[in-house]
């Protein structure tokens, strides 16, 4: 929870991985979604329900 997760989530993004993040809307609890967001670790927001379509859209 928090941000502990974010630097690692950020080195891999800058590294070419593919990144996604839970909206609050859908969240129980937003903390490490809000910093990975905030801090450029996701590049993608999307629902809960919705990060199954969004994996796929973002794989070749």
């Amino acid at each position: 929870m928090g941000a502990d997760g974010v630097k690692g989530m950020k080195e891999m993004r800058a590294a070419g991985a593919r990144t996604i993040a839970q909206d609050e809307a859908s969240c129980v609890v937003f903390g490490m979604s809000k910093e990975a967001i905030k801090l450029g670790g996701a590049e993608l927001v999307v629902p809960l329900q919705k990060i199954a379509v969004g994996l796929l859209r973002l794989c070749p």
